[in-house]
């Protein structure tokens, strides 16, 4: 068997110097649960409060929110596809809150 061997010269690739690794622990991640502050509707009302969305794309610098009701720019404009980007250092974005509701006990079963 032949050996094949590549038809580029030594050395005809850049060297590659890193002064430190990418930060590789993010603070989001996809499939996680957050609030946004923004505006949306609520109980056939436009507000502007927080509201709960799943993150569903993180890039170096941004990340991406989609939320299961109608939300809207700024200016008044509905986003259609129910997704908004928001830096990852906004002051408009936090984890979620862990609401717990309380059980309420299940009825009694009667008894014939």
């Amino acid at each position: 068997m032949k050996s094949i061997k590549p038809k580029t010269k030594e050395g005809a690739l850049p060297n590659l110097y890193f002064t430190s690794a990418p930060n590789r622990e993010e603070a989001y991640g996809v499939g996680d649960h957050i609030e946004v502050f923004c505006d949306h509707d609520l109980n056939g009302d436009r507000v502007r409060d927080w509201l709960l969305g799943t993150v569903v794309q993180v890039d170096p610098k941004m990340l991406a929110v989609q939320f299961q009701e109608n939300v809207y720019l700024t200016d008044g404009w509905m986003v259609p596809d129910h997704v908004l980007w928001f830096p990852k250092n906004s002051n408009n974005i936090r984890r979620a809150i862990n609401r717990r509701r309380k059980r309420s006990k299940p009825a009694a079963k009667a008894t014939l």
